[in-house]
């Protein structure tokens, strides 16, 4: 209820005014002469300053950021998953590094299949759900390239929290408690996620977690070692071999992060840097906007229906080509420069009809080599005072993943390997339906919904994007660029405004409750969609520069993110 409240009251600044100093009163915007770090939770945020001021960059200051959340957002932030980074430095340098995770080396094809039949609560609840994590190498990684102080230096904040422990808010609490009967049906998870008197988490509890510090301590000794081999490997092959999973020693200490070359499209001025493949974001949101450049959709008008059945008509598409054509581009050939041809996009948009609706079932992928010339996830994003920009996103998959907790270590893991096809044509968790170019195969990396985006305009970082929330963070992290940029909302606004999406399968258009007017919502059915309301697309955290070098840090609203910096 009290995310409702904060939505419609958002919606209505958002309607009124528009006012950065409206949302500072209520203590979401905040503004900032050299640095800013905004992410899903207040005390790590509060760590990622801590670091800039202590002389860490920005990466510096995402890697401490990281591993605060896996103290503070269990169900999210993590040690037990792996994630995205998109990197944008100040000498005009842009990079991104791939530490998804990775099917274990005896995965295979049909291994969520039994009798013929898809079987999810083996790839959704059981230790058979899990990928390689990949949280620990990429943090690590990315520090020895481009960070400024060392490892122990940037985990000492999140040992910290760990050990002492920190005061859960009342969204914490809810969502420890929501889950405490899955958590019931492991004793290790049990052990760290429910109070021993077996009494509801309150707001204000003090949750300490001893044994994830010990884990995070060892790491900030040994590096990966810490993580990837020693005592910690010898907890996650434990539980492994007692829940039946089938992740290895060998996966372990063979397990790296990959760096990879963002994609980058040009819009309006704007070059948006991408997280590029496993995550299907950046093929996706470089086509939507492709889509839409013969469009004027400021004269439509922000959510009106025409605007609504437009956009919407782009996403079909966009997701229709996500699910066929793309996976891990290690595995599967992706006719990536194709995908975004202006050629391909127009001809992907001739069947549009301003006056009806396109059936799903009518919208299959497109031929792109006729032009040839993968909900719990967290966003954080972070401009230092040097200009270096880092958008880091990372997930368990489920909320708390698989809700199996690493005994020894009090980690969870995550159940990544949902966001496999693990049978063509059935829907993942997220109601994804994808092709075999995200079949499972050993030492694979799924496809991600996830979607990190750095946005410049003359060399010079202009947005930080990304959002939470399973396919629905690429059309959140879109909405957002378009806010900005063909409305001219201010960011905080842009960041609160109500959203849309639409993933091609099912064949549904989601709208957040009060983010559509009744007449709209009649147009629209009028013209053949069919709606269904939703409390929340996504949860975005953003960063805008000014002309002036301003810097915005921009919380989302739909959870309790906040904005630190000076």
């Amino acid at each position: 209820m009290r995310t409702v409240l904060r939505i419609l009251l958002t919606f209505v600044f958002v309607l009124t005014a528009q006012s950065e100093a409206l949302f500072a009163q209520i203590g979401w915007a905040k503004s900032y002469q050299n640095a800013v770090v905004v992410t899903a939770e207040k005390h790590a945020s509060k760590v990622g300053k801590k670091i800039l001021q202590q002389g860490g960059n920005a990466v510096d200051a995402a890697v401490a950021v990281q591993f605060a959340l896996a103290v503070t957002e269990p169900r999210a932030g993590n040690i037990g998953g792996g994630g995205f980074m998109v990197l944008h430095m100040a000498d005009g340098g842009t990079t991104s590094l791939d530490f998804r995770e990775r099917a274990p080396q005896k995965a295979t094809k049909d291994m969520f299949i039994k009798d013929g039949e898809y079987q999810p609560d083996l790839s959704r609840r059981s230790a058979l759900a899990s990928g390689v994590p990949g949280v620990v190498d990429g943090m690590i990684k990315a520090l020895e390239r481009y960070g400024n102080l060392p490892l122990e230096t940037v985990m000492a904040p999140a040992i910290k929290l760990a050990r002492e422990g920190y005061p859960l808010t009342w969204l914490q609490a809810q969502d420890l408690n929501d889950k405490a009967e899955q958590f019931e049906k492991y004793h290790s998870s049990k052990k760290y996620f429910t109070k021993k008197d077996g009494s509801p988490y309150q707001e204000g509890d003090l949750f300490v977690q001893k044994d994830l510090a010990n884990t995070l301590d060892r790491i900030s000794r040994m590096g990966r070692d810490g993580f990837y081999s020693g005592v910690t490997a010898d907890r996650i092959i434990n539980t492994m071999d007692e829940l039946g999973g089938i992740i290895s020693y060998s996966d372990l200490k063979n397990y790296e992060s990959k760096w990879r070359d963002p994609v980058t499209t040009t819009i309006k001025g704007f070059n948006l840097h991408i997280m590029p493949p496993p995550s299907s974001g950046s093929i996706a949101i470089a086509q939507m906007l492709t889509m839409l450049e013969d469009y004027n959709l400021k004269e439509l008008g922000y959510n009106s229906a025409e605007y609504v059945h437009l956009v919407t008509e782009v996403m079909r598409r966009a997701f229709a080509d996500r699910a066929h054509f793309l996976g891990d581009p290690d595995f599967v050939n992706i006719p990536q420069l194709e995908l975004l041809t202006e050629k391909y996009n127009q001809q992907r948009m001739e069947s549009f009809n301003w006056n009806k609706a396109s059936s799903s079932d009518s919208i299959s992928h497109g031929d792109p080599l006729q032009y040839q010339e993968s909900k719990e996830t967290t966003h954080f994003s972070i401009v230092d005072k040097n200009g270096n920009a880092v958008g880091v996103t990372t997930t368990l998959n489920g909320s708390f993943g698989n809700k199996i907790a690493v005994d020894g270590a009090g980690f969870l893991l995550n159940n990544e390997m949902d966001d496999f096809t693990a049978q063509p044509g059935e829907p993942n968790m997220f109601g994804l339906i994808q092709g075999k170019a995200n079949a499972v195969a050993p030492k694979k990396r799924m496809l991600s919904s996830m979607s990190p985006t750095i946005v410049t305009k003359n060399d010079t970082t202009r947005m930080v994007l990304g959002a939470a929330g399973g396919p629905r963070i690429i059309t959140a992290t879109f909405h957002n660029f378009l806010n900005m940029t063909v409305f001219g909302m201010e960011p905080q606004a842009a960041n609160s405004a109500p959203r849309f999406h639409h993933q091609w399968m099912p064949d549904k258009l989601y709208y957040e409750e009060f983010g559509l007017s009744p007449d709209t919502r009649e147009k629209l059915k009028e013209w053949g969609h069919t709606l269904s309301a939703t409390g929340g697309v996504g949860r975005a955290h953003t960063i805008y520069i000014d002309d002036n070098g301003l810097k915005y840090g921009s919380p989302d609203p739909r959870g309790d993110g906040t904005a630190e910096g000076y």
